[in-house]
């Protein structure tokens, strides 16, 4: 079972305010964000090992049949001997157990990476892609080849960029064992490189970092970085018929790749929005049928994902199956004694190696948002 914390109000502001500061804020105030960011984390994460741990009164197996972790021999070893060193060595690498259970809860906590697929390739430095039209070709029973097989064969070269999140390890959580240590370093192990990824993802230059579907692949690329997609169009949201029309374009756009070839997109399509914006959507795409009840929906049923990352007033349109999402290598630790001072707890770098692209050009759309206040949802007809 995935793994949760309480996320209180302090902790989605200081999140909010850290990813704000990546969209243009100065070296000094990412710095501070960053900072409020990892005390939050700490604080919420902290207290909720430490409910869990004053409540605990029942023996492993119901532990088990509550979806709690049990600690494998590895793991109980493991973190042990971080117990008794006092913190992490320097290199230190997690269980590759533990590691597994962190790439679960990526994919389950956070819908997006979910919807990107995101991969644990391990070793892999190169995949194989392929158009397949031309696979199969009709042909007289006892005739020669009737055609050539023009299935086109891509390898497609994995390249790893390093993510590195900050972990702080209060010091009296030292004291509560190891399963209690595996825990706090498993839930902020997964929030921080869930936010690098979700970044890299949407937003990544392409420098030392993903392409993200922010970025146009055809574009001029500069010191290596690409620059942004130009916007697609306006969306209003607005009910009815002007709504339909609007996802239908999208949709008919997202249908061919950028070489023109119609690709099925039916059930794919996934809406990136950010939170902010997405009460304003949902609130659009909510009518009342004649039951009183209140309904929201949205034509041609696109899964929206929600990310801070995504700039107010924009969405982001994509093809599941068309952005590569990847991590590779184990989650490596060193302690951190450069700049942060955290009292009462050690501050450690957590490495983890990823990298992202779309497949083509046409795999993400991106548009403006343009949606009015006060806009009278249509009557349902009854019966609906």
């Amino acid at each position: 079972m995935t793994i949760k914390f309480n996320k209180t109000d302090d902790f989605k502001n200081a999140k909010k305010a850290f990813a704000d500061s990546l969209n243009g804020g100065t070296e000094q105030e990412q710095t501070k964000a960053l900072e409020t960011y990892l005390e939050a984390l700490q604080t919420e994460v902290s207290n909720s090992i430490r409910s869990e741990v004053n409540s605990e009164m029942m023996d492993r197996s119901i532990l088990q049949n509550r979806g709690q972790h049990v600690l494998t021999s590895e793991e109980t070893r493991f973190f042990q001997n971080v117990i008794d060193k006092g913190g992490f060595d320097d290199e230190s690498i997690l269980p590759e157990s533990t590691q597994e259970r962190i790439f679960e809860d990526l994919t389950t906590e956070h819908p997006l990476l979910s919807e990107l697929g995101l991969q644990d390739l391990g070793a892999v430095t190169r995949i194989i892609t392929s158009d397949p039209s031309g696979s199969a070709v009709w042909g007289k029973l006892m005739g020669g080849i009737a055609g050539q097989i023009s299935t086109n064969f891509d390898e497609e070269k994995i390249t790893q960029n390093k993510l590195t999140g900050f972990l702080v390890m209060p010091n009296d959580m030292l004291e509560l064992g190891p399963k209690w240590v595996e825990r706090y370093s498993r839930v902020v192990t997964v929030e921080l490189i869930s936010v690098g990824l979700e970044r890299g993802f949407v937003l990544g230059t392409g420098k030392d970092e993903p392409i993200g579907l922010i970025k146009d692949l055809n574009g001029a690329v500069q010191n290596g970085v690409y620059p942004d997609k130009a916007s697609s169009g306006t969306l209003t949201f607005e009910p009815g018929r002007k709504t339909i029309v609007e996802l239908k374009n999208v949709i008919k756009k997202l249908s061919a790749n950028e070489k023109g070839k119609a690709r099925k997109v039916a059930g794919k399509v996934v809406m990136v929005v950010n939170p902010f914006d997405n009460f304003d959507i949902q609130a659009s795409a909510t009518v009342q049928n004649a039951n009183g009840v209140y309904v929201t929906n949205l034509p041609f049923n696109p899964t929206i994902a929600e990310s801070e990352f995504v700039p107010e007033g924009k969405v982001i349109f994509f093809v599941k199956g068309q952005y590569l999402a990847a991590i590779a290598g184990g989650y490596k630790l060193n302690k951190y004694t450069e700049t942060f001072a955290m009292e009462d707890a050690t501050l450690y770098t957590i490495k983890q190696f990823a990298t992202g692209k779309p497949l083509d050009n046409n795999a993400a759309l991106v548009y403006d948002l343009a949606i009015e206040d006060g806009i009278s949802s249509p009557e349902v007809p009854e019966g609906a």
